[in-house]
């Protein structure tokens, strides 16, 4: 028991430093960590029975119903990892100093994660159902590659952004962040949320809720209706974000509350090989190499079947 939650521990803080990073979700990093399907049916335990024995205050309802064995220790490795990144290992910081090297760990992370699936797909199962694995490149591709417009302030859409960017970080190879800097709300709910402007909070607040409520239960059934179908469409998105992630990139930054937010990034080739780039390819192998220990020797490593 202890050792199961110590592994729960592990996986959320490495969730948790994916959520630092842009450009990269958690839920990348539950998919590679093989939890995905678990982590969307814990969220999806949070439903209008639970909510039931909550009015009818059945207290053993309310503590027995939630996946809180599984939430709880990933949720603590969670945020310990937003802290330890925030306070401790400045990785925001790094991420503008360093991003070669950062997005080169990640870049190794998720390449992993595309070569492990693609082996326990099998080359017959990736033949028989190749047209969801396109599905999802062009789709994750549309996203990632979507040109900032300008969009309104009123509630209904702030709302619609928080409902969006909660399902897109539900969604392997999507970041919410960057959802919020497609739809040039990023920099507006950030200032909100720095100011107290719960006029502005409150509907993104309640668009999280909504979101998580349908699109958890979306993905907890399509999962469970098509599973061979939706792993090849998520690791299509996972192909697509690799886009965002390359590490070499011409990258543009807003200023947000004195502090540079990442507004766009275009990939690019490096001028020359310097000690940069070397690091940066290392930090690549290493995140490969990480994915290929993990599936080896973890018990969750996601089948698929033929």
């Amino acid at each position: 028991m202890f050792k199961s939650r110590l592994k729960l521990l592990a996986k959320g803080f490495c969730i948790g430093s994916a959520d630092v990073v842009p450009g990269v979700s958690g839920g990348t990093m539950a998919f590679i960590l093989g939890i995905y399907p678990q982590l969307i049916n814990a969220i999806k335990s949070f439903d209008s029975e639970w909510l039931r024995m909550i009015v009818s205050f059945n207290l053993r309802g309310i503590i027995n119903r939630p996946h809180f064995e599984f939430l709880i220790p990933l949720g603590i490795g969670a945020v310990t990892a937003l802290l330890f990144f925030t306070r401790v290992v400045p990785l925001p910081t790094l991420i503008r100093t360093q991003p070669e090297i950062i997005y080169g760990l990640f870049f190794g992370l998720v390449l992993g994660s595309i070569v492990l699936l693609f082996r326990h797909l099998g080359l017959h199962l990736l033949l028989k159902r190749v047209l969801f694995l396109i599905l999802g490149i062009l789709f994750g591709g549309f996203v990632v590659t979507m040109v900032p417009a300008s969009t309104p302030d009123d509630a209904w859409f702030i709302f619609l952004c928080g409902a969006v960017a909660i399902s897109a970080m539900i969604l392997p190879g999507i970041s919410g962040s960057f959802i919020l800097l497609m739809l040039k709300k990023y920099a507006y709910i950030f200032n909100a949320i720095g100011h107290f402007d719960f006029s502005i909070i409150l509907p993104f607040i309640l668009g999280i809720i909504t979101g998580i409520i349908i699109f958890s239960r979306l993905l907890s059934y399509v999962l469970k209706r098509f599973y061979q179908q939706t792993i090849l469409f998520i690791t299509g998105l996972l192909f697509a974000s690799l886009y965002v992630i390359w590490p070499f990139q011409t990258r543009l930054y807003e200023l947000v509350r004195n502090k540079e937010r990442l507004v766009s990034s275009v990939p690019c080739i490096p001028e020359g090989f310097s000690n940069q780039v070397f690091i940066s390819i290392v930090m690549m192998i290493i995140g490969l190499a990480l994915v290929i220990i993990l599936d080896r020797y973890s018990e969750d490593a996601v089948s698929i079947g033929n």
